[in-house]
Order: structure tokens, then C-alpha cells, then sequence
């Protein structure tokens, strides 16, 4: 999973520019959602909605993307490399017609980000053409590529996502949600994804429910049928003047047609493990995950770590954006004033040509820039969503004390992350997670802070349970491994057995 960061800092790789070596550190400093799924059913603009929908998700990834739209008889797809708007134009929808699609956008993990691994992945196959666009991540595809190679298959790329559509292909049942069903029963992991045929939509979550995956409806004009939405995030329901419904529930097939919707369960005896960082990070603020606005649980993450370590102070100030909410909450909790004491330049891409590596701190300073009128003086509490590799958070740490500030005091809004994820989460190896290898205090000091506090994991929990139902959700039915390196399956890191593959 981490094959950018092993290329340049692996044993007998040499001659590695400075440059490379710190935009890895940078890239690795956060972890990264990797995929955004999004689906259309009976909308005479399907393609455009989809990349509206895409567009709302584009922080889920930021490398690829693609739509398959379909009009009954035809089924079009456009990937490319870049943002949603770059690669759809006007004239560029317009060569996507149909009254479905479906869409997809990505960040990669355990391969690389070519062109060919984009999504969504279109195979014609015994049981007709399907498309398939998939957020997460399989833990058990070597064993199910090679045996299907041995009975045949011929894959046309390296994405893990492709097997689900070899092993339905390959079923011996007799309808085609059936297949469907059956092929989602073998592959263990990470899934949430939306499938398109030439006239019928698909959504489906693994049984675990890892990855969210909602439901909409956009009520038909002057008696029309509705228009049924699937999304990553119900933050593209928003812009599509879409209703929410509900979740697709972990271990669920959702088939749209017309003759309606239908519901299948592939799985029902799995313990719920949905992941805990979708609140802590991935999401938007303004979407509803698990039946949960994000924005409440941010809020209450905030409260609940200045309950928990409460330090004198004079300003709270949030690291930009993902520190936002905690930071409001931990405020308004603690009585301490906020203030956005950091500016975020959002201009600023993922890679950017830097100076040489000697300019201590350049990549940061390029994209946050201190208030000094509001920090000089001052005893500060940075609020962030996680520390990775600590190299980030130091300096942030020496641009506040640049600024002026007396005292910084960092606090963050989860706990310490000492285990890599592997469920469709873009994360080094144990060995670069500073948590895995250090105490809080010596990460108190690498970061060269006042003072460092994590959110206790139960409080994390509490927070995101706290107040209205969730689904039915408890504590319990959170992935939290990131934090615990308790995994809810038997994982396979993929790179031991399989390393050309790519995930979503």
C-alpha cells in the first residue's frame, strides 16, 4: 500500500532527489480516502448529474476519473487522469448519453494511478456487459485472481476491482442479482460499490459496512417516474436537490430497474465494523455517514478532548480545514476564544515545484500561513484530526511559534494511529507511523510542542454515538484498527502476494 514511499526510501534505491523523498513524507503526513463512487438511475442527463455528484466528492480522490453512462442498448465510458472538472467538459458529457451512469473517482493505493486502472472498469462478460466503479478495498484477491485465471479469466488491468466482475462472470446462478450476490460472498475486505448493465444499476456494501455507501431520490416532475441516487457521501444529494432514504447496509445488494427497486442480502451474520475515521476525516462535515451528520460527531470530538485535557490558554486554532469543527467545539467547551490563527492557500495541488530540500519547511509554509496580529503573545491549542508521521505537525508547530506565539499546546481530535489500515486507506507501513514507535512524550517532543494530547478512544467512540440514533449503531461496531491493530478481518497485506495490483 505504501509503494510510492518504499520506491523512494526502499533499500537499494539511490540517487533519490530531496524533492521526491519530501513530497512522499508530505503525502504520507495524512491519511487519504481513496475513492468516491457515484450513481444515477432514470434521469435524461444522467452523465451531467454524475458529475455534479463527482464533483462533491473529488476530496475522495484526486488522481483519476471516470463515467460510464448507458441508454439501454449502448454503454459509454470517459476516464482520465486529474480532477472531475478537468477531465468533464461540456463537449466531453456530451459524448455520454443515456438515462444511467455511474462514476467514480480515485486516489490509488497498492499500484499505481495509471490511466488503465481508472474507474469506472467496463468488461463485456458471459453475463453481458458490466461496469463496476468500487471504494475500499480486497483483502483476499490473490488467491481469487489466480484461480480464476486457472478456470480462464483474462483481465484487461491490475485493479482489484476487476475480480468482482471476473467472479461474476464465472457463476453458475441463474439470475443476475444472483450472480452478483454470489460473487460478493467470496471477496473479503472493503467494498461499497455501484455496478451498471445496459439497463440495470447496482449498489452493494461488504458485510462489515466498512466503507459508506447512501441511497436518494429525486421525485419525478408532472407524474415522471423518480430519479434513484447512489453516492460516497450524501453531500452530492445536496447539489442534486436529492433526497436522502437511507444507507445501503453492509452485506446488501441494491438492484434499480424498471421494475423498481430491490433489495438482496448476501450476508448477514457479519459483525459490523464501519470505519471510525469516515468521521474523524474523510468526510465532508455536511454529509450524513452511517445515518450520522459528520459535523455533529466533529463537534462533539472537540468538546469531549477538552474535557479530557484541558490546558490554559488564549486561543484555540484549528489546522485547516480538518480541524475546523473539533477546534469549534473544543471552543465553545473550554470557553477559550477561536480564531483561524492559520490561513489555508487552497490553490495549492498536491505537487508543486519546491526549492531545494535545505528550505526547511517550504511545502507547508506554500500552503498555510500564520495570522502573527492574532498568534504573537499568545498561548495557543493547534487543534488537528491526526498526527501520522509527525512531520507535518512540526512545522505547524515552529510557523505559530515564528509567529509569535508564547506557548503551543497541540491536541488532537483522535487517538494515536499505530497500525496501518488496509481496508481502501492510503497509510504507510507501521515502521513510519510515529505513534507505533514513540510515546506520546517523545512525539511531544519531536513536534517540538508546550504539551501534546490524543482524544481517548472511548471518548472517540462516544462521540460519534452520542445524542440521536445511528443507525442503531454502537460504540462496538466501528473499525477502529488504525488505532488498536485490532483488524475485524484476517488481512493480507497485498503486496506480499500480488505486487502489480491496484486498488480503488
Amino acid at each position: 500500500m505504501n509503494n510510492e514511499l518504499a520506491r523512494l526510501e526502499g533499500e537499494g534505491v539511490e540517487g533519490v532527489q530531496g524533492n521526491e523523498i519530501h513530497e512522499a513524507e508530505e503525502h504520507f503526513d495524512k491519511l487519504r480516502e481513496e475513492c468516491g463512487v457515484m450513481a444515477i438511475y432514470n434521469h435524461h442527463d444522467a452523465a451531467r448529474l454524475t458529475y455534479w455528484g463527482l464533483y462533491s466528492l473529488q476530496h475522495r480522490g484526486q488522481e483519476s476519473a471516470g463515467i460510464a453512462s448507458a441508454d439501454g442498448q449502448n454503454v459509454n465510458d470517459i476516464k482520465g487522469m486529474g480532477l472531475v472538472s478537468e477531465i468533464f467538459t461540456d463537449d466531453v458529457l456530451q459524448k455520454l448519453p443515456g438515462h444511467m451512469a455511474i462514476g467514480h473517482t480515485r486516489y490509488s493505493t497498492t499500484g499505481d494511478s495509471a490511466l488503465l486502472n481508472a474507474q469506472p472498469i467496463s468488461v463485456e462478460s458471459t453475463k453481458g456487459l458490466i461496469a463496476i466503479a468500487h471504494n475500499g478495498n480486497l483483502v483476499n484477491l490473490g488467491n481469487s485472481r489466480e484461480r480464476l485465471e486457472r478456470d480462464g479469466a483474462v483481465f484487461q488491468t491490475t485493479s482489484d476491482s476487476e475480480i468482482i466482475i471476473q467472479l461474476i462472470a464465472h457463476s453458475t446462478r441463474s439470475t443476475l442479482i444472483d450472480c452478483i450476490a454470489d460473487s460478493l460472498s467470496q471477496v473479503e475486505g472493503a467494498f461499497s460499490i455501484v455496478m451498471m448493465t445496459r439497463n440495470r444499476i447496482f449498489a452493494a456494501r461488504d458485510p462489515h459496512g466498512f466503507r459508506p455507501l447512501s441511497m436518494g431520490r429525486i421525485a419525478g416532475v408532472d407524474g415522471a417516474p423518480d430519479t434513484f441516487v447512489f453516492a460516497s457521501e450524501t453531500c452530492a444529494f445536496d447539489l442534486l436537490h436529492a433526497k436522502y432514504e437511507r444507507d445501503v447496509k453492509p452485506g446488501e445488494l441494491v438492484m434499480v430497474s424498471e421494475d423498481g427497486v430491490t433489495s438482496v442480502f448476501f450476508d448477514t451474520h457479519t459483525r459490523q465494523a464501519s470505519c471510525i475515521f469516515e468521521h474523524v476525516y474523510f468526510a465532508r462535515p455536511d454529509s450524513r455517514i452511517y445515518g450520522r451528520w459528520v459535523q455533529k460527531s466533529r463537534d462533539e470530538m472537540g468538546r469531549q478532548l477538552a474535557r479530557e485535557s484541558h490546558v490554559d490558554a488564549d486561543l484555540v486554532v484549528p489546522v485547516p480545514d480538518s480541524g475546523v469543527t473539533a477546534a469549534l467545539g473544543y471552543a465553545a467547551e473550554s470557553g477559550i476564544p477561536f480564531n483561524f490563527g492559520l490561513i489555508r492557500n487552497h490553490y495549492v495541488g498536491r505537487t508543486f515545484i519546491q526549492p531545494e530540500q535545505r528550505v526547511r519547511d517550504f511545502g507547508v509554509r506554500m500552503k498555510l500561513n500564520p495570522m502573527r496580529s492574532l498568534l504573537e503573545g499568545k498561548r495557543v491549542i493547534l487543534i488537528d484530526d491526526s498526527i501520522i508521521r509527525g512531520t507535518t505537525s512540526r512545522k505547524i508547530v515552529r510557523m505559530v511559534r515564528a509567529a509569535g506565539a508564547t506557548e503551543v499546546h497541540m491536541r488532537i481530535s483522535c487517538p494515536p494511529t499505530v497500525s496501518p489500515c488496509f481496508y481502501g486507506v492510503d497509510t504507510p507501513s507501521k515502521k513510519d507511523l510515529i505513534a507505533a514507535n514513540q510515546s506520546i512524550e517523545e512525539i511531544c517532543k519531536f513536534i517540538e510542542a508546550d504539551s501534546l494530547a490524543y482524544l481517548s478512544l472511548v471518548g472517540l467512540t462516544h462521540s460519534c454515538t452520542k445524542g440521536e440514533p445511528l443507525n442503531g449503531l454502537e460504540p462496538g461496531d466501528f473499525c477502529t484498527a488504525c488505532y488498536t491493530g485490532d483488524y475485524p478481518t484476517d488481512w493480507v497485506d497485498v503486496r506480499e502476494i500480488l505486487p502489480a495490483t491496484a486498488s480503488v
